[in-house]
């Protein structure tokens, strides 16, 4: 451990947008903070889908922990796994046998994909919240392009040109959109095959797409996905996922790659609790992110799940919510271990909602106003670029997508991975 241990230890669990925003909340705490996360780098997870088409490398939305907190003397960081949490002694322990003992304890542990208890979906549709996602759903885009240039068939090579994306949030939308301006930009590398043919179908159980924005702005952006091409499917339910199939009320339909968008499934944080979850697996917490029977113990982020007064569901699980919870519970805690009045209830601030759709495409909601199409697209870039960890990655951000304008190239078009194409190992006489 660390040595000039602090009287009081804050035991912060995860260092995305929720647990990074605690950390720096207690900078000038006089407190010791033990920040753990698996990975040694903080992700700008709402532009990974742009990692995923090929749009931007990971360099550009991560940042190292430890640069991003190298000024912040109170904090040591542990590049480990937590694996189980002891409430009664206090203690989380890792996946490397070490166990650190806590004052107060921050789960900020995230989710990840939720399959609505269909896990066997998961090998078929995969999801996206980490880089490795990114790289995989990268590897399974591009290679069907690959592949249907070497189809031997006129089917074969329609059903690898068909993407499902199923779940019409945000990154459903996001993912439909950019996926088809991918095939745009290629469209004169090919010979045999027309990229732009390819299709595109978005699939959401509700009666429209980005249900949390207002139905006018809803409209606006199925539109702007139609005149990309994309095939918007509301009120259509998935009942089975196969091998490159997919099962709409009974019908099948043959895809070359399906992403999944639909749900999320928190972390084990409440197993480790041993406290009761919804199906989702968050956790509940009261009105000052505390969790239920616990006085030193808070979850934040997407491992929570907290109602606010006078609402019928928890809140969003987006970037926003999880930064003021996070600066919420760090400020709660400076405060209590310097003797201070705590501070009220937390209670979130809606600045507004973006979703961009493509190129000059994109919808914003800020209070009363709405913009869309251009105007909005402006938005959406500018506040994703201010919030952005780094100045470095803010400037080769806008360098990148300024070049992608102009150019309608995007530069990182590379197939890795241990599973990408493998050619069928007969011959086959290409004409």
């Amino acid at each position: 451990m660390p040595k000039g241990k602090q009287s009081h230890r804050v035991v912060v669990v995860g260092a995305g947008f929720a647990g990074l925003s605690a950390v720096q909340a207690l900078a000038n705490a006089p407190v010791e903070v033990i920040l753990i996360d698996r990975h040694n780098y903080h992700l700008f997870q709402p532009l990974l889908y742009q990692v995923a088409t090929a749009a931007l490398t990971p360099a550009e939305i991560a940042a190292p922990i430890r640069k991003i907190l190298r000024n912040q003397k109170n904090v040591t960081i542990f590049m480990d796994e937590v694996c189980g949490v002891s409430p009664t002694d206090k203690s989380v322990t890792t996946s490397s046998g070490r166990e650190f003992s806590y004052d107060t304890l921050v789960l900020a542990t995230g989710a990840r994909h939720g399959y609505f208890g269909n896990s066997a979906w998961e090998q078929h549709a995969p999801g996206l919240k980490t880089i490795d996602d990114a790289f995989e759903l990268r590897m399974r885009i591009l290679s069907a392009f690959e592949k249907a240039e070497a189809a031997e068939t006129t089917e074969m090579r329609q059903a690898l040109l068909t993407f499902i994306v199923v779940g019409g949030g945000p990154t459903g939308v996001e993912m439909a959109g950019a996926i088809a301006e991918l095939s745009h930009s290629m469209a004169r590398d090919f010979r045999r095959i027309d990229s732009t043919s390819a299709r595109i179908i978005l699939i959401e159980g509700g009666d429209r797409v980005l249900p949390t924005f207002r139905r006018k702005l809803s409209e606006s952006a199925r539109k702007a996905l139609v005149s990309l091409g994309v095939d918007v499917r509301t009120d259509a339910r998935v009942t089975d996922i196969g091998d490159c199939r997919v099962t709409i009320a009974d019908k099948d339909v043959r895809a070359g790659t399906v992403i999944w968008a639909a749900g999320v499934q928190a972390s084990p944080a409440a197993t480790w609790l041993g406290v009761d979850t919804g199906r989702s697996g968050h956790v509940q917490v009261g009105k000052d992110l505390r969790v239920e029977g616990f006085d030193d113990v808070y979850a934040i982020g997407d491992t929570a799940a907290h109602i606010p007064d006078g609402a019928d569901q928890p809140l969003p699980g987006v970037a926003p919510v999880a930064k003021q919870m996070g600066a919420y519970v760090g400020t709660r805690i400076s405060k209590y271990v310097q003797g201070k009045s705590t501070v009220s209830n937390f209670e979130y601030k809606n600045f507004g909602s973006m979703a961009t759709i493509g190129r000059n495409r994109a919808i914003a909601e800020l209070g009363a106003l709405s913009f869309r199409g251009l105007v909005g697209w402006l938005l959406w870039g500018i506040v994703h670029i201010y919030f952005l960890v780094g100045f470095r990655n803010r400037l080769i951000l806008m360098l990148n997508w300024l070049w992608a304008y102009v150019t309608w190239q995007r530069g990182v078009r590379l197939i890795t991975g241990e599973s990408a194409y493998q050619p069928k190992k007969h011959v086959t006489k290409i004409d």
